[in-house]
């Protein structure tokens, strides 16, 4: 089911909207925000210097430090009594990047939302569990109002309690979950510990995940354990942005579609910050063009994508992002190779063998950057003349994927950490050397 008619527009629709807003944006935070017209002003960029799309590339960038420079509210374009409502990240690498709506926003955003659902399969029948941490976190109260305004009934289970997650979908018939990846591996883990079989004693036909990069090989293995008829889709947003919305993958699992009356996408050289021609990969930049309350322009990301322009068989005309490579951030240079743990995850979970849970870790001895992954075994065995056959083989394919060696440790099932939310797996300690 298509949500809106906004998302079947012409291309000239889309990007003549998208001009219009773009306008009215820049010259709203030029006035109304001293950050950004500091920055401007400093590059020597006006608001009617912004004629046509192309010159959206003459707009400074704005990053998650700016946000942290301006803590707390210096680039809002509202005053506080106009907001409805204040989220923030955890802010654990430094001062947390605080958000606001106003009433406007939060109906953008609830807009957003409902779209990602029926692209994603959801309607009015589901019950709707949602596995996402309630509080300062965008996610779950994001795909909350979302599902909500769909007509889908909401559990609101949160994170934790993982047996009781389990009993109230079986009791309560779930048909739609909610959850990173990670945490939804988790509960079918933990209800085949209670002896409930996901795929024969539960209902659940849809997942809605995000908050974490879905991997091919991640959503096969979830496949794996809650069933091949399970319509597992991956969304995208960040709270800098406005929460989950930005975009969603339809039923035909082929990129996320942006709500490009929202955001414009761009994909730029990470390095040099040089936009770069339609298909090629970089890292994603998305300016906010109906946003009240935090209208960021040329946000960087920090995410690695493509964009497609051709058109989906859904009927969706707007463009899509490609499922995530990884984040420029979370990329690791190790004797001189970038690794991306979204690659370390791929070689991992071609094995039946091995389960889904595994951990990277960087080390430094002298002046060589030493790569260990510990992983899993799907089933324990005392065999150690398999273990080692099997650690040289996964060792092999992560020295052909990455171009490097790694030490492989193998390790018994239920070992390592689990995770409710944002999955942890890189242990960089270089610097504590």
């Amino acid at each position: 089911m298509i949500w809106s008619r906004e998302e079947t527009l012409s291309r000239q629709e889309i990007e003549s909207l998208q001009l219009d807003r773009l306008k009215e944006t820049v010259y709203r935070v030029y006035e109304k925000v001293p950050y950004y017209r500091a920055k401007m002003d400093a590059i020597g960029v006006k608001p009617e210097d912004i004629k046509t799309l192309k010159d959206l590339a003459k707009l400074p960038f704005v990053t998650k430090q700016d946000m942290r420079d301006s803590y707390p509210f210096g680039l809002f374009a509202v005053p506080k009594n106009e907001l409805v409502r204040i989220h923030a990240s955890s802010g654990t690498t430094g001062k947390p990047t605080v958000v606001g709506y106003t009433e406007n926003d939060l109906n953008t955003w609830t807009e957003c939302v409902s779209r990602i659902a029926c692209m994603g399969g959801a309607s009015k029948d589901d019950i709707a569990q949602i596995c996402f941490g309630y509080g300062m976190f965008t996610g779950a109260l994001g795909l909350h109002y979302g599902l909500e305004n769909i007509g889908a009934t909401i559990v609101p289970s949160s994170t934790g309690n993982s047996e009781k997650q389990i009993m109230y979908m079986k009791d309560f018939g779930t048909s739609l979950l909610v959850a990173t990846p990670s945490y939804a591996l988790r509960l079918a883990e933990v209800a085949n510990e209670i002896g409930v079989n996901p795929k024969k004693d539960l209902n659940v036909k849809i997942g809605l995940v995000g908050s974490e990069l879905l991997t091919d090989a991640m959503r096969e293995e979830m496949h794996k354990v809650w069933g091949d008829d399970m319509l597992i889709t991956s969304n995208y947003g960040m709270s800098e942005l406005m929460g989950p919305g930005v975009s969603g993958e339809c039923e035909y699992l082929c990129g996320m579609h942006i709500n490009e009356d929202y955001f414009i996408p761009e994909i730029i050289n990470p390095e040099t910050g040089e936009v770069l021609p339609v298909g090629e990969k970089g890292e994603l930049v998305i300016t906010c063009i109906k946003k009240e309350g935090l209208p960021l322009i040329r946000y960087r990301t920090k995410d690695i994508t493509r964009l497609i322009y051709e058109p989906c068989k859904c009927g969706r005309t707007f463009c899509r992002m490609e499922n995530l490579s990884g984040r420029s951030d979370d990329m690791l240079k190790i004797r001189g190779v970038n690794v991306f743990p979204s690659q370390i995850e791929e070689v991992i979970l071609s094995f039946n063998e091995l389960g889904p849970h595994y951990e990277i870790i960087v080390t430094r001895d002298g002046y060589t950057d030493k790569l260990e992954i510990r992983v899993e075994l799907a089933h324990s065995t005392d065999s150690f003349g398999e273990l080692q056959k099997l650690a040289d083989s996964v060792r092999g394919k992560l020295k052909v994927m990455l171009g490097l060696d790694a030490k492989v440790k193998l390790e018994s099932p239920n070992t390592l950490q689990r995770f409710e939310g944002k999955a942890k797996r890189i242990k960089d300690l270089r610097g504590k050397a």
